[in-house]
Parts: C-alpha cells; sequence; structure tokens
C-alpha cells in the first residue's frame, strides 16, 4: 500500500493491551482514510445508543493517506467518536504537526477503547508503544503537559495532543489540543478523551511515507503549491492577515453576528479585525506541517508574553457575540481556553446565550457569586473570570459547562441558544447566506461551518459567486458538493483551506500520484458522499429524528434580520429542506433509503 501504511493500533485502556491491526487495500479504496475509515470502524464497533462518556464509546484518531507527506497542507488529523455534547457523531479535525508525526511512526491511526482506572498517556516511538501513568500530569494546564512530557522524553521530534482541566472535568466542549495551540475543538473530543483517564499521547516517528510515484507526486504537488500561492485569499488574505481577514468582509456583507446573532452587524469589528492584530500585536505566521499558507498567527501580549491565535472564529466567539471589541482581552481569552482545553466556538456562544438571559432578565445576577462579574453586553470581566469556571466547573461554571443548550434550556429558554442538534453555530448569521444555514442544519455533526463551507460561494465567490439568498437547486446541488468534497479532503488529511485556489480534480490528482490509482474525481466523490451517509446512519441510530433535529434557531426562521444588507431576511429552510432530502436520495423525512445505502456499499450499517 502507498500513502496508508495499513496497520492502525488499538489501545484497550480497560485491560492495558496494544495490538496491531491490519487492513487491505480495498478497505482503503473504500474508504480513503481518516475520517472515512474512523466512521467504518465507529459503526462496524459500537453502539450509536452508547453512553459517550461510557467506556464503551471509541475515541478515534486517525491522519489520513496525505498526512505526513509533502502535499500542501498534509499535517492534518481527525478525532472522530461519539459527542457527549450532541449525542451524535463528531469529527474534529486538527492541523499543527501531531497528525504528521503519527505518520512517520508507521500509523494511520489509533483506536482508544475502555478506560483506565487511574491517568495515564500512551507513549508511541515507532513500533514501540506502551501505556505510561499520567498521575503527575493530571490537573497540568497544555503547556505545562507538553513541557513536562517533553522534558522527560528527551525527544526534539516528540508531538503531544493531550486534554486540560477541562477535558479531565468532562466539559462537554472541551477540546483535544496539539502542538500547544491547534485544537481539535469541537464537540467535546477532550471530554471523551477525559472520561477514559487518557491525559495525552506523545509520539515521535522516523519513517517516511510510502508514495507510489515520487517523481509525479513531486510534480503535481509542485503545480498545486503554485495554485495556491497565486490565489488572492490562500496565497495573499491568509497569510497576510490570517482567518481573521474575515473580519471585516463578513461584517460588510451583513452576517457578522453580533450579541448572539440579535444582529449580523457589530459596528466595532474593525477594531478587532485581521488588519488590527496584524498591526499592533503580530510577531510571525505560525504554518502547520507542509503548508504554504500560514495562517496561524504569533502574537505578543504585555500581559501573558507570546502566544499563538486567536483565529476569525475565536476572535468572533470571545469578541462581537458578547458584544466585546478590546482585541487584547480576545487574544488573552483565547489564550486561556487553550490552555485549559475549551472550544472557543462552544465557550463564547454559551457565554453569550448567558448574556442575552440575563439581558431578559431570565438569569438573575445573586445566581453569579458576590465576586462573580454581571453578564452584559461587552464587558471582557466576564471573558476571563467564567473561562476559569468552566474548566473546572465552579459556581454557575458546573452549568456552563453543559454547553449553551441545557443552560438556556434550564431556565425554560433554549431558543437563546443559538445551536443545532446542541453545537454553539459559528461566525456566519445564515439569514445572510441561507445555503450556508441549511448547510448548518443538515451537518452530521450539528451546528458546524466547516464541513459545508458555503461562505465560499455565497461570499467569497468560490467557485463562482452566487447569490446568497438564492434558494434554487443549484444552490442545494452546490452544498451537496461542498459537503461531499469536503469528507474527501477530511480523509485525506489535507486542510479545507486549500479549497481556495484548488477544486476536486486538484485532490483526485495528488490522491493518485500518492496512492497509484486510477480514480476519477466522480469516484473520489463517491467515498464522500458514502462518508456522509454512513455518519448519516451513524446519527439516526443514535436517535436522530431529522424532522425535529435538522433544523435552526427560531431567530433565524422567524425573525427577519434587523438592520445591514441582509435586513427583513429570515432563512427559508422549509422550502429547501425536502429538496435537500431528495436530492440526497433519502426519505422525505430525512432518513437513508435501503437503495442508497446499496449504491454506496454500505448497507450492512442500515
Amino acid at each position: 500500500m502507498y500513502g496508508n501504511w495499513g496497520k492502525f493500533l488499538r489501545v484497550n485502556l480497560s485491560t492495558g493491551e496494544v495490538k496491531v491491526e491490519e487492513y487491505d487495500e480495498g478497505l482503503a479504496k473504500k474508504w480513503l482514510g481518516s475520517r472515512g475509515l474512523a466512521i467504518y470502524f465507529l459503526l462496524k464497533e459500537m453502539d450509536p445508543k452508547a453512553d459517550a462518556l461510557s467506556p464503551e464509546n471509541k475515541l478515534i484518531i486517525m491522519p489520513g493517506p496525505l498526512s505526513g507527506t509533502s502535499a500542501p497542507t498534509g499535517g492534518r488529523y481527525n478525532i472522530v467518536t461519539k459527542s457527549p455534547q450532541t449525542g451524535f457523531i463528531t469529527m474534529s479535525n486538527s492541523g499543527g504537526y501531531f497528525g504528521a508525526e503519527l505518520k512517520f511512526a508507521g500509523w494511520d491511526g489509533i483506536v482508544v477503547e475502555g478506560k483506565a482506572d487511574s491517568p495515564v498517556y500512551i507513549y508511541i516511538n515507532d513500533d514501540n508503544v506502551e501505556i505510561r501513568d499520567a498521575s503527575h500530569l493530571w490537573g497540568k494546564i497544555v503547556s505545562e503537559t507538553e513541557g513536562t512530557l517533553k522534558k522527560e522524553i528527551g525527544s526534539k521530534k516528540l508531538h503531544i495532543a493531550s486534554i486540560g482541566p477541562a477535558g479531565e472535568n468532562l466539559v462537554k466542549f472541551s477540546a483535544v489540543m496539539n502542538d500547544g495551540h491547534r485544537a481539535a475543538g469541537r464537540a467535546g473530543v477532550g471530554a471523551v478523551m477525559g472520561s477514559k483517564n487518557l491525559k495525552a499521547i506523545a509520539v515521535e516517528g522516523h519513517k517516511r511515507v510510502p508514495i507510489a510515484d515520487k517523481q509525479k507526486f513531486m510534480l503535481t504537488i509542485k503545480e498545486k503549491i503554485n495554485k495556491l500561492k497565486n490565489d488572492p485569499v490562500a496565497g495573499g488574505g491568509l497569510p497576510n492577515y490570517g482567518t481573521a481577514v474575515l473580519v471585516n468582509i463578513i461584517n460588510s456583507n451583513g452576517l457578522y453576528p453580533a450579541r448572539n446573532f440579535q444582529t449580523g452587524v457589530f459596528e466595532l469589528a474593525e477594531e478587532h479585525s485581521g488588519e488590527a492584530m496584524t498591526a499592533k500585536y503580530l510577531i510571525r505566521n505560525q504554518p502547520c506541517y507542509a503548508c504554504p499558507i500560514g495562517c496561524g498567527r504569533v502574537n505578543k501580549l504585555m500581559t501573558i508574553g507570546v502566544t499563538e491565535g486567536p483565529e476569525y472564529e475565536s476572535i468572533w466567539a470571545l469578541g462581537a457575540d458578547l458584544g466585546i471589541n478590546d482585541l487584547a482581552s480576545i487574544i488573552e481569552a483565547n489564550h486561556q481556553c487553550d490552555e485549559f482545553g475549551l472550544d472557543t466556538i462552544s465557550t463564547g456562544g454559551t457565554l453569550a446565550a448567558a448574556m442575552e438571559l440575563y439581558e431578559k432578565g431570565h438569569l438573575k445576577e445573586e445566581e453569579l457569586g458576590k465576586e462573580a462579574p454581571p453578564f452584559r453586553w461587552g464587558n471582557t470581566e466576564v471573558l476571563h473570570y467564567y473561562i476559569e469556571k468552566i474548566a473546572y466547573r465552579k459556581g454557575i461554571g458546573d452549568k456552563l459547562a453543559e454547553g449553551s443548550y441545557s443552560f438556556a434550556e434550564s431556565y425554560g429558554h433554549p431558543e437563546f441558544s443559538m445551536s443545532v442538534k446542541k453545537l454553539e453555530l459559528p461566525a456566519y448569521d445564515p439569514r445572510g447566506a441561507e445555503g450556508h444555514g441549511l448547510g448548518y442544519a443538515t451537518n452530521n455533526r450539528g451546528g458546524c461551518h466547516i464541513k459545508n463551507y458555503m461562505i465560499s460561494p455565497e461570499i467569497l465567490g468560490y467557485p463562482y459567486k452566487m447569490d446568497p439568498h438564492d434558494i434554487s437547486d443549484d444552490k442545494i446541488k452546490m452544498l451537496l458538493l461542498f459537503q461531499d468534497l469536503t469528507a474527501i479532503i477530511d480523509a485525506a488529511g489535507l486542510c479545507v483551506f486549500t479549497t481556495f485556489g484548488l477544486g476536486a480534480g486538484d485532490y483526485r490528482d495528488m490522491l493518485n500520484a500518492a496512492l497509484g490509482w486510477d480514480f476519477s474525481t466522480e469516484d473520489y466523490l463517491k467515498i464522500g458522499e458514502r462518508i456522509w451517509n454512513a455518519e448519516r446512519i451513524f446519527n439516526l441510530k443514535a436517535g436522530l429524528d431529522p424532522l425535529k433535529d435538522d433544523t435552526l434557531p427560531k431567530r433565524f426562521l422567524e425573525e427577519p434580520m434587523p438592520e445591514g444588507p441582509n435586513k427583513g431576511h429570515t432563512v427559508r429552510l422549509k422550502e429547501m429542506l425536502p429538496r435537500f432530502y431528495k436530492m440526497r436520495g433519502w426519505t422525505e423525512d430525512g432518513r437513508v433509503t435501503p437503495e442508497k445505502a446499496k449504491e454506496l456499499g454500505i448497507e450492512e450499517f442500515l
């Protein structure tokens, strides 16, 4: 096999057993790798109805066939598991260097099952794999964990994925952090890792990923890198200003959510834009492994010193969503989230729900405690005080740690949770991009933008510009393409930002050269469709009710945008959803049909 090694690790923390398991190229040709192979193993091996925080849940950590190669952005990996926040599938993607290092060690992934009796970490040095005591690491923040392990193991090649106190305390939106500031962030993968008493995975590898045709692969890679470097977003906006280049763009288009999505325009957005951050705090770019884009930011603050980030979503979640424009406070809060191991989108979204509950009089000041800052829009004290309380589940932080939906529901007002399937929405108000809104409603992991980034055609013009308020069949077809293509990009081990410059045929070229296959573009997109449908089957078995769960918060369906370019608009979800189901080949109530499952070769899971 090329690209993939054809083997993965199975680590049972209950028994302490570590096994090497092999798979053949036939399975790789059906699922590709990473997110694809992971959903196959999850459906094959666990009951989707199992408690996400029980030993029966599995934590599957997988890079892809292009991870660890010189393919542009070839350092990604996915964590796939059942989410404790949503109760459905989640696939959290992260960059940095950890995914590539796992491939250098000779592994296509790790399936972690069971639960250790006490805190442990997994150490991997090529074929040597050990489960080691982590009692001395438990309670440490991420930088302390990484520093301690690097000193103990003494390897310059070591790359680490770990949880912070938030994961240990089973915060429903805790993240798995790697390389300090890179996060597999969404839907509580950190809590699943914490529930297994697994503090960290430390990897060092000394192998080279096998490539089918090295000369052809390098020529192909050179061509694709040139395409990215000549693209105005991948080669200009992202390297110059990071993902926060989007702040002014999205705000000027009237879908930059402010104050818990009460509007799509934030009057102070420019003060925390990518341009402002570059001018005031930036030291240098920080690219992930094999990345020609380099959107990561290294900033310096007087209060905390040098740190990485924040990215666009984090700036918004810890800023405009809370009515806050103080960039220094946002950078510091992002640093806190990284150290505690918290997903920034859900952290900000949960605090924003609390702020609106407070504003509307449902959350009373006496519930907060004597020293607690009030949940007022624009109050930066809220960030630093409550982030720590959430991570350690102290005081009202214990309730906040369950996520915005559970928190708002406890006050009788779940409508103030801006979430889909209980996962907080990111920084795009769907009233300003209705195809993107349909993507939110139908996403397998809930309120996610990255698996169906319709902002590309609706706002940025990739692959071509579409009217954000067009709800025709062409718009739905584009969404299906984005969903299937993103599944392939994830499964390959690449970053979705490569879609700024590359199309489906470019991924085909790279994969064929690396793997020695002769697949067509349609062959790869069929793998993406297979992955998407398999994830849907998992959710249906876990209890998904499509007509109830494939929806958006009432605000977007019933409250017209109050101002800006999208004033007066709502999301016409009811007009789009039946056609989406039909184009997916599903039933009228959103279920995968036996015919579709047979077509994709996944009828065994239906």
